[in-house]
């Protein structure tokens, strides 16, 4: 008996009850998708000295729609989703070479809305709490060697750099195996990404290539279900001018396709294939902060979000006391 049948055969209040369940599962399979990757971070494998430390406070605002598969009794669903995050870095050297290791938390809260069933009756979710830490190592390979601030600051930075780095996504955010939706996902990613990035003249040109791989969630909804996802790979180009140090302005693009979703060994569903174009602006508060401004589009979305993001996010930098002895 499929869905339709069983909202014909239930009264008013279960019909509105199963309305929301499937409201709930499907902006799920749209919504465990890691926004990750949607990021859109230009000059990300840049030259910088070993010894240097990074605090950074953002807040994003993200709100769209969000796009299924017609067979699905669901419409006009829309997300309104904040997320103020904290995150750290520090610069090093690692086999000679520039590494950077850098940690995330965000926080999440919003709503979605939408019209689900024969009936186009409305229903709506609101979550709020703590999302899944992301840690992300990464290391020069080519063009960009360890130096301390002073040997750095006499070095020349203007050849072809590629670098490696592999983000992790733990499983840490809050999450409860009795609700569809969850700003958690009980479950570890990993992304392994190769960077090259070429700066001529005052242009700096970015290209990454990487793909998300996800662990098992063993207690999906209600409990004893087991959701699978297969890997979601992301490109991104950047194209930035600089002004004069730390004022720069970017254009940026990325495409990602993949990541379809598995309960219980059925079928798959939720395969993305989507693009987004965006503009980031990066300006200078004295020597040691910065300030960064980012909005991105959805370009082309056959499935999944289609979101509008902007984003604030203000950065202190420092030597450590070692360092600047």
């Amino acid at each position: 008996m499929n869905g339709w049948h069983i909202y014909r055969q239930r009264d008013s209040g279960s019909v509105f009850y199963l309305a929301a369940i499937i409201f709930a599962y499907v902006v799920f399979l749209m919504m465990a998708i890691p926004l990750a990757a949607q990021d859109l971070e230009p000059r990300a494998y840049s030259a910088s000295p070993t010894g240097l430390n990074f605090l950074a406070i953002g807040v994003a605002r993200s709100s769209g729609g969000i796009i299924f598969d017609p067979s699905i009794p669901v419409m006009n669903v829309q997300a309104h989703i904040n997320s103020p995050v904290i995150g750290v870095g520090r610069t090093f050297g690692l086999f000679r070479r520039q590494a950077l290791i850098t940690g995330s938390l965000p926080y999440a809260f919003g709503r979605i809305t939408g019209d689900v069933g024969p009936q186009l009756q409305q229903a709506s979710i609101t979550r709020s709490g703590l999302t899944d830490l992301r840690v992300k190592l990464s290391i020069n390979l080519r063009g960009s060697p360890a130096l301390p601030p002073r040997e750095f600051a006499k070095a020349r930075h203007r050849s072809l750099l590629i670098a490696a780095s592999m983000s992790v996504q733990v499983s840490s955010g809050q999450y409860s195996p009795t609700k569809l939706i969850n700003l958690g996902n009980n479950r570890w990613a990993l992304r392994p990404e190769l960077g090259m990035s070429y700066p001529w003249k005052k242009f700096y040109f970015d290209l990454y290539a990487g793909a998300w791989f996800f662990g098992e969630n063993s207690s999906f909804f209600p409990g004893d279900s087991i959701r699978q996802q297969y890997p979601l790979s992301s490109l991104q180009a950047h194209i930035s001018y600089s002004l004069r140090p730390q004022l720069w302005f970017a254009l940026d693009g990325t495409w990602y396709t993949g990541g379809d979703t598995i309960v219980n060994n059925g079928p798959s569903q939720g395969r993305q294939n989507n693009s987004r174009l965006g503009v980031t602006c990066s300006f200078p508060l004295g020597k040691q902060q910065s300030l960064k401004i980012a909005y991105s589009d959805g370009v082309i979305a056959r499935f999944g979000t289609n979101f509008s993001t902007l984003s604030l996010v203000w950065q202190f930098r420092w030597f450590g006391h070692e360092t600047a002895q």
